[in-house]
């Protein structure tokens, strides 16, 4: 094993998952190992450094793994989830309180674009009172695992919604927007029935992303059920 490889394996065992284990440092790897340093509070570079390998040897125990030697197989681990559990769907109204309610607004910590008026900069979204402060962090974890340029290629600078108080597509029940507890990225590149590979958030790049936001408790439909992935909810089916 190089170490290149050991270096995907420990990200994936940490959580931070970068497709095949193949050696190749692409950009997938970079973000995920851009986002391991931020969540362990070090200096986010995307270079494997001293610190960085010292953090990623560590397993849930905090017993010190060996570096890798040719053909040796990285150790597993067990992890303990510290997210947050959201309401199911059904459960809404009593937990978040009646529709288009108990809102506030939260400064967006990076550049973001109405996505159907892209010269339209914003920088706030109005989200339920219950779910901003957790959005708020998942979002500066997002500016610190993707730079601008690799926030754009995934469009994750185009805004299609937060707070719109409405009923779901062809049913009687409240969107998830309805409580201001979804919020859409990129809709015109990720429909409602877009399905992988031609979603654009479900190429292998975006899976930093997601992770940040399942890190939380939030659900990705598109992770879920191969649909809508625009759309993450701070509510569980």
């Amino acid at each position: 094993m190089s170490f290149e490889q050991w270096l995907q394996s420990r990200l994936t065992a940490h959580l931070w998952p970068v497709g095949n284990i193949d050696g190749e440092i692409g950009p997938v790897t970079v973000a995920a190992l851009k986002g391991f340093q931020n969540a362990k509070g070090l200096k986010v570079t995307g270079v494997a450094d001293e610190a960085t390998i010292a953090a990623l040897r560590l397993p849930a125990s905090a017993v010190p793994t060996p570096l890798p030697e040719r053909d040796q197989e990285p150790a597993k681990e067990a992890f303990q989830s510290s997210k947050t559990v959201w309401p199911r769907q059904s459960q809404c109204m009593s937990f978040y309180g009646p529709v288009g309610q108990n809102q506030t607004a939260i400064e967006i910590p990076f550049d973001m674009f109405l996505a159907w008026d892209k010269g339209t900069r914003i920088r706030k979204m109005t989200l339920h009172q219950k779910v901003a402060p957790s959005a708020l962090k998942v979002l500066r974890r997002v500016s610190a695992i993707y730079s601008a340029t690799e926030r754009k290629a995934l469009g994750l600078d185009l805004f299609g919604g937060s707070l719109n108080v409405r009923r779901m597509r062809g049913g009687s029940s409240y969107s998830m927007h309805s409580w201001g507890i979804a919020i859409d990225f990129d809709p015109e590149r990720n429909g409602l029935y877009t399905k992988k590979p031609n979603a654009r958030l479900s190429h292998p790049d975006a899976v930093p992303f997601w992770v940040a936001w399942e890190s939380e408790g939030w659900l990705s439909l598109g992770r879920a059920r191969d649909m809508d992935w625009m759309h993450v909810q701070a509510a569980r089916l």
